[in-house]
């Protein structure tokens, strides 16, 4: 049964594998898009695909419009940035713009189920022997990122709203790998292992998936019942990592070196050397230097252990993700199609 679907961060790597995957499927699809021209003409993300455009920010206008009528709404919309700066921007758009969101569908969409987007990094961490769950507590030495708090603080806002009468569930994505990554975002690691800059992997690790198994996790979330006791869609409130395969970033850089054809890293970093780093790069921050993509948060974050347990959501909706390497080599297709 066709449905309307109002999707937040359509242009970026969930949001597009999303819509791309819902319009396939017959639904109706409206989303939001900043920096859409006029009369909502599209971006080259969206060129060709038989969608509504809401040309807009984050802010009442558009996101009423957008959400009018809508009987699922996903908010996809973040502002990443894994560093100590550009904490208002991101309390602006990851928390104030989800407030928005929630504010609007309860206005003029009272009735429709609202998927908000969050990340495994609001969760807290496990180990690669114990991995974390929805229900791990974040740990004392996780805070401190602007990326990571702001997460938290749109999650937290999002339960506020589930108690004024909110249906909204909550997604929690790992590492996410695939195809229509325009900005690019997750993907860069890929390119920068291309082009040569992976031979020493930092000492932690993530669980990395394909984002169109995470497409299927939220679908599955918004409409679908569960197949854990009694048939019910999952429960208001309700969170669901979605992710498949715990690996080391050196594990993960060597897969990732054979796929693209490049020499694999030579060695992983050792711990303290990686916190001798994150020291080291203190200071230009100190002389009022621009924080560049390397960074004392961004390594430190390098050095933790992402390990997460997908099993809850497979379990409950059936989800049998796509072998990782696939989801490595369906990337880089993309990227060299597209010029990357």
């Amino acid at each position: 049964m066709s449905t309307c679907w109002a999707v937040t961060g359509a242009t970026g790597l969930v949001g597009n594998n999303l819509i791309r995957a819902l319009c396939k499927q017959g639904h109706r699809v409206r989303v939001l898009a900043r920096g859409a021209g006029p009369g909502g003409a599209p971006r080259r993300e969206l060129e060709g695909l038989p969608v509504d455009i809401v040309p807009g920010e984050l802010s009442a206008g558009p996101l009423n419009e957008l959400v009018r009528g809508a009987d699922v709404v996903v908010h996809a919309a973040a502002h990443v940035w894994v560093g100590t700066s550009g904490r208002e921007a991101m309390e602006r758009v990851n928390v104030g713009g989800t407030e928005q969101v929630c504010r609007a569908v309860l206005a003029c969409a009272p009735t429709a189920r609202m998927v908000h987007v969050s990340s495994v990094d609001a969760l807290g961490l496990g180990t690669r022997q114990s991995p974390a769950n929805e229900d791990t507590p974040p740990r004392d030495d996780e805070g401190g990122v602007a990326y990571v708090d702001t997460k938290r603080a749109a999650d937290k806002a999002v339960r506020g709203f589930i108690s004024g009468g909110l249906d909204a569930v909550f997604i929690h994505p790992t590492y996410m790998i695939g195809p229509w990554d325009w900005r690019p975002s997750s993907g860069k690691m890929l390119l920068e292992i291309a082009r040569g800059k992976g031979l020493l992997a930092p000492a932690g690790g993530n669980n990395f998936v394909d984002v169109r198994d995470v497409v299927d996790g939220i679908i599955a979330v918004a409409v679908k019942t569960t197949r854990e006791g009694p048939a019910m869609r999952s429960p208001t409130g309700s969170a669901w990592i979605l992710g498949n395969e715990n690996l080391s970033y050196l594990e993960a850089w060597t897969r990732m070196s054979r796929v693209v054809g490049v020499r694999p890293p030579l060695c992983e970093l050792p711990r303290w050397l990686g916190l001798t780093v994150a020291q080291a790069l203190e200071l230009p921050l100190a002389l009022g230097l621009t924080e560049g993509e390397i960074n004392p948060a961004a390594v430190r974050m390098s050095l933790l252990p992402h390990y997460f347990d997908p099993g809850k959501a497979q379990r409950a909706f059936g989800l049998v993700p796509r072998p990782l390497d696939q989801a490595f080599t369906d990337a880089w297709t993309w990227f060299r199609e597209h010029g990357f």
